[in-house]
């Protein structure tokens, strides 16, 4: 019985044997390097106006891709339109009277002012002849003072109209006082900011995109009313997306910002990041780090489309891996086999 038992025992203890050298030999194994639960976060773009009105068009939809300057929506902008129209009015005449100030008179005015000065001219010679007859017939006894008198007066004041036409003409030729030009030069600059001013009101109801990005989702559609500072559309430009995890203490110790890293996501590639920003202080493990087994339950929503540059791999909330593992290993010094 001893001998049958020794027997049986032979290939159970070999199975034994083999299965604690197995244990040892994987014990003896290099452990590879730490992975951490962390997720993907984007920083959004939220586009809007600072003037309220009805959503008109909306040229993009959610997930389109969009470049810098591109128009994303456009409001009702009728009475903008009409404002802008108003100060372009405005500052035409505004230059219009700034040009008539810093000139004369129109010539057909100087042309009236020359006729009425000739005219002038002729009354005053005519008196003048008048006034030195009296002056002899005065002499002579011939005719009463009173009538030279009256000669004399009618000679003053035509010589005095000549003079104040002869003025109105060197006056003509000049262009405004210097108040009144430096008030029209106002005007118009005043009728300029007005002008900016509507343009800009203008402006605000038409909306370009800021940056480069996804359309990662619409807040409003045409036919709704937007209120002032509202974002209808949010943009997800692709350098701000990034990863955030979580590491202890120790390890934080030996990290630094531009430091190579690997994310992994299930079932994809491991892509390679650098870390640009390590936190000045600790915290608890937040909620959202997933078990691994809990990570199996979770869903992405996915919408498809046809856009062939399209190449997103990562969406915000999506839980990741993140090895502290450069993604090209250095090469050994020496170069031995």
């Amino acid at each position: 019985m001893q001998g049958r038992r020794r027997e049986m025992a032979g290939p159970a203890g070999a199975c034994l044997a083999l299965l604690a050298a197995l244990a040892l030999l994987a014990g003896c194994q290099p452990k590879g390097p730490p992975v951490f639960q962390g997720y993907i976060e984007g920083e959004f773009v939220y586009v809007a106006g600072k003037i309220a009105g009805r959503l008109d068009v909306l040229p993009v939809a959610r997930g389109d891709l969009v470049s810098a300057g591109q128009t994303l929506y456009v409001l009702e902008h009728a009475y903008e339109a009409q404002g802008v129209a108003l100060a372009e009015a405005d500052l035409r005449q505004a230059e219009d009277t700034l040009r008539d100030r810093q000139k004369g008179l129109r010539p057909e005015e100087i042309d009236q002012l020359l006729a009425d000065l000739r005219r002038a001219e002729a009354e005053h010679a005519l008196s003048s002849l008048e006034y030195d007859r009296r002056v002899k017939l005065y002499g002579q006894s011939v005719i009463a003072k009173e009538e030279l008198d009256t000669s004399r007066t009618t000679h003053a004041r035509d010589k005095q109209q000549v003079k104040s036409l002869e003025a109105k003409l060197a006056t003509g030729k000049l262009p405004s006082r210097v108040d009144q030009v430096h008030a029209a030069q106002d005007a118009v600059e005043a009728a300029r900011a007005a002008l900016e001013q509507a343009r800009w009101n203008l402006g605000q109801m038409s909306q370009p995109a800021g940056v480069a990005g996804l359309v990662y989702d619409v807040l409003h559609y045409p036919g709704e009313w937007v209120a002032a500072g509202a974002p209808v559309v949010t943009l997800l430009p692709p350098q701000n997306v990034k990863v955030r995890f979580f590491v202890p203490e120790a390890v934080a110790a030996g990290l630094a910002v531009g430091r190579e890293i690997r994310v992994a996501a299930d079932g994809a590639q491991p892509v390679v990041a650098h870390i640009t920003y390590i936190a000045p202080t600790v915290e608890y493990t937040p909620p959202v780090i997933y078990s691994q087994g809990f990570r199996e339950k979770l869903v992405i929503m996915v919408e498809g489309r046809f856009a062939p540059e399209t190449a997103a791999r990562l969406h915000p909330g999506q839980p990741v891996d993140v090895s502290l593992e450069p993604a090209t290993a250095p090469k050994p010094a020496g170069g031995g086999a």
